[in-house]
């Protein structure tokens, strides 16, 4: 019978850490990877003991043998930090444990949808929604996403003394960093609307956008509206919030935005996190010929 560390590892992520269901299973696989290969490359139990003793050649020759089941930088990186986790839950955080860096991971490219997808989807969340105050508020939140270039969190966070709106709105970013981005008269308008369906009402303190019990709203709330928009209306996976944020960088880059104004409307602390956007700009040029040129 094998040794239950790898059961106890993803208990303690489930119950202890408050882990995903998909984080437990995808980390505790890995623990279980590791042991069976310990096991066959030492010849001997593995036990906490043992474990405490693991050496930086055991790692990398176990991620040898990953690779060798045709795992990638991306995937390697994170079954290298999974690996970490159970070691540490293993032994203790005290522990003096080989110090193994991981691949290099390319950053990927993000892929924008287009303009009519992005509307498409967020008509069919609003839509969808249980009730009219509610399918104005999801319309407002989206619009944003895409037509102000605001991440999710940023938008939740908004509070009511944003109102009232004019042309431009203060945003307070990651390392509350602020910026002040410019408003479409078609955001301020869903905005508007919403404040004034809301049944909570709007106070300067309180947050602009409520959940349906009247709390704060949850990202996940706004997740979970565009994962069903994406499913009904057969778009890709990568069709997520963020990918409105992208779009909306895209677009303003495709019709001649400087790349130091668009790094202030994203509220990026350095060009090089905006210069990944000329890139984007260039696949999405690259899709478009392939879809249209009869010789692609």
């Amino acid at each position: 019978m094998p040794y239950p560390l790898p059961l106890l590892y993803a208990q303690h992520l489930a119950r202890d850490r408050r882990r995903s269901a998909h984080t437990v299973r995808a980390y505790g696989a890995t623990a279980e990877r590791l042991v069976a290969f310990l096991q066959g490359h030492w010849g001997r139990a593995v036990t906490p003991e043992a474990l405490a003793k693991v050496s930086a050649a055991d790692l990398r020759a176990f991620l040898a043998h990953r690779r060798n089941d045709g795992l990638g930088n991306a995937s390697a990186a994170r079954e290298l930090s999974a690996v970490r986790g159970f070691l540490k839950f293993a032994v203790g955080d005290a522990a003096d444990l080989p110090r193994l860096r991981g691949p290099k991971v390319k950053k990927g490219v993000p892929r924008p949808i287009a303009p009519r997808e992005a509307v498409a989807l967020a008509e069919w969340a609003s839509d969808e929604a249980s009730e009219p105050w509610i399918a104005a508020r999801d319309w407002a939140v989206l619009l944003l996403l895409y037509g102000a270039g605001l991440r999710i969190g940023e938008a939740v966070a908004l509070a009511g003394a944003v109102l009232p709106l004019g042309e431009t709105l203060r945003v307070t970013g990651k390392r509350d960093k602020t910026r002040i981005v410019p408003l479409l008269p078609q955001v301020r308008e869903a905005i508007e609307a919403y404040a004034k369906a809301c049944p909570y009402g709007v106070s300067s303190e309180a947050p602009l956008f409520r959940g349906a019990k009247g709390g704060p709203l949850p990202p996940g709330m706004i997740r979970k509206a565009v994962r069903s928009a994406r499913t009904a209306l057969g778009l890709p996976e990568r069709t997520t919030p963020h990918a409105l944020r992208h779009s909306f960088a895209t677009h303003l880059l495709g019709r001649g935005a400087d790349l130091r104004a668009l790094q202030e409307l994203l509220g990026h602390a350095s060009l090089s996190s905006t210069q990944i956007y000329t890139a984007v700009d260039a696949a999405h040029l690259l899709d478009v010929y392939r879809n249209a040129h009869p010789r692609a």
